[in-house]
């Protein structure tokens, strides 16, 4: 094996493919800590497997000797983050890959291309997204997907597919991110669901983001019959395999309508959220008083440190006490693609019954009965006396 490849065009391949290489290789799958370098096509493609997720990078370059090499894929993303700004040679020689930038040469030894596991081919395109506004939605949901891998349905992003509807959701039990977007499927009535792990889709999906990028999302099955979710865009290809579970019914949780609503400046709110957080400790929460246009922050209780804040709001109805996980506040906050937030509660008359449910967060007011796009719920906190 032998070419020529541009240093930033490889580095680029180098650093985005070795993200998918697990952090620990076992010694009998030592080799799955290898990079891919494969120059038997018209293009260089770089890969890396963990049997889970599969990545897959295209980069121009002049190819004079087909092969294809194993090389450690940590040792060869640290290599290319350092090399001089000149075009880069790589060639086999004999068991070892000679790396030559500039002045600069390397020589690595490799791993047994054999040994190496086949990648899962890409399932056939379900259909089209454009790479910017799928990113924007998967960052918007992912950061309500759980971290508990004791509960590994939790961990995912459900993906449905109704016609030209996508929709995308995730929770952790405490919170719940729902999205929904237009995209071009390749069937008219195509219809699909599957759950993808929240950190890999979120890794794809920005990396994936780049102007004028269009992604292709495949929904299908591997070649041991794996239920397999697959994504490509601007020459990168990832395969993942699906989570396994059932979601929770999250729709019976999304109210109809939020007959009490209050609209609050984002930028504001978050931050007296976080000035007034500073007093709470690590798992306690922050009290929102919402009264006529004010609401009143409060954290810190008994002989600890307190802190209070007032903030004018647009508010009417009765007043309203409830208290939320600081932390997961301002995630929704920040998820909102908007100036302002309407909080929505679940009853306009009795607002103790009000503060024991979950409050909806939304960028705007639902206008003739039209569901927002993005809804973030959010569980309250009781407080105990």
């Amino acid at each position: 094996m032998k070419f020529r490849v541009e240093r930033d065009d490889f580095t680029d391949a180098v650093a985005w493919t070795a993200r998918t290489l697990p952090t620990r290789a076992t010694s009998q799958l030592q080799v799955l800590a290898g990079l891919m370098l494969d120059a038997t096509g018209p293009a260089l493609k770089i890969a890396a497997f963990d049997y889970e997720v599969a990545a897959q990078c295209g980069v121009d370059a002049t190819i004079t000797e087909e092969g294809r090499a194993l090389v450690s894929g940590k040792l060869l993303a640290e290599i290319t983050r350092a090399l001089p700004s000149a075009p880069v040679d790589l060639q086999t020689d004999g068991t070892r890959v000679v790396l030559t930038c500039g002045n600069a040469r390397f020589t690595l030894p490799t791993m047994s291309v054999d040994d190496y596991p086949t990648l899962p081919p890409m399932p056939a395109v379900t259909g089209h997204i454009e790479g910017a506004a799928f990113a924007g939605a998967v960052s918007q949901v992912a950061i309500a997907a759980g971290k508990d891998d004791t509960l590994p349905v939790l961990t995912g992003v459900r993906i449905e597919i109704d016609g030209e509807t996508l929709t995308l959701a995730a929770t952790d039990r405490y919170r719940l991110a729902v999205r929904k977007l237009k995209w071009r499927p390749t069937a008219e009535m195509v219809e699909g669901v599957a759950m993808v792990p929240a950190r890999t889709l979120s890794d794809t999906a920005k990396s994936l983001s780049g102007s004028g990028v269009e992604v292709a999302i495949a929904l299908g099955s591997g070649p041991s019959g794996e239920a397999l979710a697959g994504f490509a865009g601007g020459g990168r290809q990832t395969t993942t395999r699906l989570v396994d579970g059932s979601f929770p019914p999250y729709q019976r949780l999304l109210p109809d309508s939020s007959p009490l609503t209050a609209q609050i400046e984002i930028s504001p709110f978050a931050e007296a959220v976080k000035r007034v957080a500073l007093v709470a400790a690590r798992t306690a929460p922050v009290q929102l008083g919402f009264s006529a246009d004010h609401l009143v922050l409060e954290a810190g209780v008994g002989g600890e440190a307190q802190a209070q804040e007032t903030l004018p709001i647009g508010y009417e109805g009765p007043d309203l006490s409830i208290a939320f996980n600081p932390a997961y506040l301002l995630d929704g906050l920040g998820a909102l693609e908007s100036d302002v937030v309407h909080i929505g509660f679940a009853s306009a008359d009795d607002a103790d019954e009000a503060a024991k449910k979950p409050a909806i967060l939304t960028g705007k007011a639902p206008d003739d009965g039209e569901v927002p796009d993005y809804r973030y719920l959010l569980m309250p906190i009781r407080l105990s006396g």
